[in-house]
């Protein structure tokens, strides 16, 4: 049984709910803090996002990690805006520009039951960080509905503290990204002066609240965390502190997509460094690092989805 349904019976969703509003009044939603009023204005906001959520697409997707999507399809709805920039982000028109369309909690709970009828695994919800108030509010109303599917919080990592709070209990599966090991280096390419310190607090959180990944007698994830990392060249992800990290302070047992494909995107171009796809031997030394971790639990499907494109 999903953990929001729970929350739904005992009345603490619909208190959820009324809470994250408030936290929007003065907003901390996310690890920017930028405190805007986004019920009345959105200017100061880095993500751009009022009073309603922009969704860009809502659909079966059938190529994220083969325990999330099955052979029906992980339900994604892919949220207009960021809380991040990222120099070589690969969605830019949707994180930067904000193409999609505002949708009411109504809207976004109809999306989330239509996923469900067309026989999707989960509700994935892929860059959710500025908007959790939506989120929970269109869970209640979905969930009143009928919706019964897991949630997947498929996240940047740079989340705060307060939003997790209120997702306790709600999320199922936590997919958060953890890009860097280096401060300056997210600084550089992400904008953020802070992002190793809030991404570590906030897988820290993830993991207390969900545990290690649980897969069923069919493969299919049910709760717990997953964890993906893009492999940037040149070092610049810092894959050994960021494994070490996991390693030591989180689980040996943490589900880890080490993630291949990185090419150049958006403005990659201009940052030397990161104009180049990853080599094979920088992509076979992150593989050995997760091995000297004892990091065992990889996502098999993209390691070797990595070999085959690193052989092109």
């Amino acid at each position: 049984m999903p953990a929001y349904l729970r929350l739904l019976r005992s009345g603490e969703l619909a208190d959820r709910t009324r809470r994250s509003r408030q936290h929007m009044d003065n907003c901390d939603l996310c690890a920017r803090y930028c405190r805007v009023e986004r019920r009345q204005s959105i200017r100061g906001a880095i993500c751009r996002t009022g009073e309603r959520a922009v969704v860009h697409s809502a659909g079966p997707h059938h190529g994220e990690e083969a325990c999330l999507s099955g052979w029906r399809g992980s339900g994604t709805i892919f949220f207009s805006w960021c809380n991040l920039r990222c120099s070589f982000c690969q969605n830019w028109e949707i994180a930067w520009r904000g193409e999609g369309q505002e949708v009411s909690d109504e809207e976004l709970a109809e999306m989330m039951l239509r996923l469900q009828a067309l026989g999707c695994h989960n509700i994935n919800l892929v860059t959710p960080s500025h908007v959790v108030a939506q989120i929970l509010a269109a869970v209640k109303i979905a969930a009143e509905q009928g919706l019964c599917l897991p949630l997947v919080y498929n996240t940047s990592g740079y989340d705060s503290q307060e939003a997790l709070a209120l997702l306790d209990g709600v999320v199922d599966i936590y997919m958060p990204d953890t890009k860097y090991g280096d401060e300056k280096l997210a600084h550089k390419y992400s904008h953020v002066r802070d992002y190793v310190s809030v991404n570590q607090a906030a897988v820290r959180e993830m993991y207390r609240q969900v545990g290690d990944l649980v897969i069923n007698a069919k493969g299919l994830a049910e709760r717990g965390l997953l964890v993906r990392h893009l492999v940037l060249p040149n070092g610049i992800s810092g894959t050994e502190k960021v494994l070490k990290f996991l390693a030591e302070e989180i689980s040996a047992n943490t589900y880890l997509n080490l993630m291949g494909q990185y090419r150049p995107c958006h403005r990659a171009s201009e940052y030397p460094g990161l104009d180049r796809p990853i080599t094979r031997a920088e992509f076979s030394e992150a593989s050995a690092i997760a091995g000297r971790y004892r990091l065992q639990r990889l996502d098999r499907e993209s390691v070797r989805y990595a070999d085959r494109r690193l052989d092109q």
